[in-house]
């Protein structure tokens, strides 16, 4: 038996309320600056008070419920009650257009969408083009204006705050997280309660967090990357500190305020950071280290370090491996721009398009080696085919490439084929050139990458009009906006009377920039 056990979210947060009881947990501060605190006991009674009201109103074990929702106490709430009932948890992005979200109904047939009334819209016209009429639960204090929608609190009046866990082992599935791949649609990458524990796990014994830490993160937690940080923080009896939104002008202040001795910060939130007026009293902090993901100039890395007097350690990791697999030494020579050593327990290999490794120094892909549904994904929700090709006896197919250095630190090359990395975000270019191709004027299209001095890449649209059409780049972005969230919008869009064709009459985008 690993060091999972037979163990579920539910029974960890029961665990730990009972024995950090009144220690404070949570910390949420919204976008106005107003602050709500919870002790570990105050957490678990509200979220037990969820659980029944979920319960209450017909979601059993193995039921999937989609969370609409940017950071806040209602998503922590609801992904816990989850934990407890056995139920799955499928958070998407709150950029999301309705056709993005119909595809999330379509794919998990969720029970019930929890959202919040700025976004029920979407989420109905998303319901309606899926096909499916889902109870739909409005958090907040505004009034209910669309038909069908229910505000959350009918759930949980008058209920109970004690509730015992049901339905889940710790290879339960736990989490849906949709992620973009090379395929046009993103996919739903299956999570067990045993993976989340594993990465709890994980990530506390590597980036050495104890019950004396203060956690804090700006990134949304319908990514693996903050949720990844809950679940650290409950592993050990810590203080999580969530901020609702990301704010460049508050972010280092707020940083300071919570005193906050662990964060974790991708490229468009440092670069942000460093745009900010310089604060006399900027150095003034509780910040051990920052982890850090890739796509960071020297230059930055090298200004941020020494403006904030604080250390980055740089990292890489995916959803599909919840979430680290490799790391910077907290001590020692980091080797920048290396992406770091193997995390604890971690087996990573390189090896070229017939799978066989490949020596220090030589480029190809990066495998991780795991135990499907514990230290590595499940498999992606219904669809055997992509499973089938992402675990090779045992190996994650991370699509990613880079390459180890004779010291055997891993330095990162290039993202999947076909993906550009957007502020944080991972944008599919086959998602983004087949919703352009529903533009009747359009014939041919290609979409690719390029440098953005905030947001690492920008996309950039190349289309070809149809025989006797014309065509305007702002017809097209409009025509994107849309049917795409906005991350994926392509800023550039460059019009063509030919696309550059390989041989045998494949798109070849190295051509184009």
């Amino acid at each position: 038996m690993d060091i999972v056990g037979n163990r579920t979210l539910g029974g960890l947060l029961e665990e730990r309320a009972e024995y950090f009881g009144d220690k404070e947990f949570i910390v949420f501060e919204n976008r106005e600056g107003e602050i709500v605190r919870f002790t570990f006991g105050e957490f678990n009674r509200q979220v037990n008070i969820m659980a029944n009201g979920l319960v209450g109103h017909d979601v059993s074990p193995g039921d999937v419920i989609v969370v609409h929702l940017p950071n806040s106490i209602e998503f922590l709430v609801v992904w816990f009650a989850c934990m407890k009932i056995g139920a799955v948890l499928s958070p998407t992005n709150v950029a999301n257009t309705a056709p993005e979200m119909a595809h999330v109904f379509r794919t998990v047939e969720p029970v019930c969408v929890i959202t919040q009334p700025h976004l029920v819209d979407t989420v109905l016209a998303g319901c309606e083009q899926a096909q499916i009429s889902p109870p739909v639960y409005q958090t907040g204090q505004e009034p209910v204006t669309a038909t069908g929608v229910k505000p959350l609190s009918h759930l949980t009046e008058g209920k109970s705050g004690i509730f015992t866990s049901i339905g889940a082992t710790s290879d339960s599935l736990a989490d849906i997280l949709f992620t973009s791949g090379t395929t046009s649609l993103p996919k739903g990458v299956e999570l067990t309660h045993a993976n989340c524990i594993w990465c709890g796990d994980h990530l506390a014994k590597g980036a050495r967090i104890g019950p004396d830490d203060v956690n804090l993160t700006a990134l949304p937690l319908f990514h693996a990357n903050a949720q990844a940080r809950v679940l650290a923080t409950l592993t050990v009896g810590a203080k999580f500190v969530l901020m609702e939104a990301f704010s460049a002008s508050r972010y280092w202040s707020q940083i300071r305020r919570h005193r906050a001795t662990f964060v974790n910060m991708v490229s468009t939130l440092l670069k942000a950071t460093l745009l900010q007026p310089v604060d006399k009293d900027e150095q003034d902090h509780c910040v051990r280290f920052i982890n850090y993901g890739i796509n960071c100039t020297d230059e930055e890395k090298e200004a941020f370090e020494k403006r904030f007097n604080v250390t980055i350690l740089n990292g890489y990791g995916l959803s599909e491996a919840m979430i680290a697999v490799t790391g910077s030494p907290i001590e020692g020579n980091r080797r920048w721009p290396s992406v770091g050593l193997p995390t604890i327990g971690r087996q990573v290999k390189i090896v070229d398009d017939d799978g066989n490794e490949l020596p220090a120094g030589k480029s190809g892909q990066i495998v991780v080696w795991g135990v499907p549904g514990r230290t590595i994904f499940r498999g992606y929700y219904k669809n055997p085919e992509a499973t089938k090709a992402a675990l090779i006896d045992g190996w994650l197919q991370t699509g990613d490439h880079g390459w180890f250095d004779e010291h055997g630190f891993l330095y990162f090359a290039d993202r999947k084929k076909d993906m550009i990395k957007r502020g944080g975000e991972n944008v599919s270019s086959l998602e983004v050139e087949n919703s352009i191709l529903q533009h009747p004027d359009i014939a041919e299209c290609a979409v690719i990458a390029i440098p953005d001095p905030v947001k690492d890449q920008a996309i950039k649209a190349f289309v070809v009009p149809r025989e006797g059409r014309s065509l305007e780049a702002e017809d097209v972005i409009a025509f994107c906006t849309q049917r795409l969230a906005k991350f994926k919008v392509p800023s550039v869009v460059e019009v063509l009377d030919s696309l550059p064709k390989t041989s045998i009459g494949k798109i070849a985008k190295k051509f184009l920039s």
